[in-house]
């Protein structure tokens, strides 16, 4: 019995969002979202979350641990879109208002296997020094209407803004059924044993 051809492709998402590195900043929290092409569809997992508040460990150890865990599977008819992950970083300031410490954006690896991502996190600036100023004094930083912005190109160019800390990320990836669609995304990074992580590094 012949078998069909399959109409869409899968790509399942495990990992965690590990730790943060932001000296100047402690007790931060992070939320993440997934943002995807017009093709793409999750059909189980979560699109977006929220973690728990976590604070820098004592002496020479200046991380911040999360490790808050990453699970969802999206279905595609092509890679156009391929999804990007977008976190961003919260904590409270001198007048406890709760402000962004950090947005970062970076595309779900493309081969199967373990992976692990170091994403370089910014916030956005003031123009102007009075600006700051008052935004300092009234609690209220500058910061996007829609985190989805920090994925997307359209717009940013315009944006003035400041490199912040670094997020770091780990993904464990499964494909299915994408070779049967003429989607090859095997490599040499796919072969690394099961122990390895690959590592690198995005600038936006």
């Amino acid at each position: 019995m012949a078998t069909s051809n399959p109409s869409v492709f899968l790509l399942m998402i495990n990992g965690q969002i590990e730790e943060a590195n932001f000296p100047e900043h402690d007790d931060l929290y992070c939320k993440f979202c997934f943002v995807y092409g017009h093709d793409w569809a999750p059909t189980s997992g979560l699109e977006e979350g929220i973690s728990q508040i976590s604070s820098k460990g004592r002496g020479s150890v200046q991380s911040i641990v999360w490790n808050f865990p990453l699970d969802i599977t999206f279905k595609s008819t092509n890679p156009f879109g391929w999804p990007q992950i977008v976190v961003c970083v919260y904590g409270a300031d001198t007048f406890g208002n709760d402000v962004v410490r950090g947005y970062g954006a970076v595309h779900i690896p493309f081969t199967p296997g373990k992976h692990k991502r170091t994403i370089p996190m910014f916030v956005p600036e003031s123009t102007s020094r009075l600006q700051k100023f008052t935004s300092w004094l009234m609690g209220r930083r500058p910061e996007f209407t829609d985190p989805k912005v920090v994925a997307q190109g359209e717009g940013r160019e315009v944006t003035r803004v400041r490199s912040q800390g670094f997020v770091t990320l780990s993904f464990n990836i499964v494909t299915k059924d994408m070779k049967k669609l003429g989607y090859d995304t095997s490599s040499s990074e796919a072969q690394q044993p099961s122990g390895v992580l690959t590592e690198q590094t995005y600038t936006l």
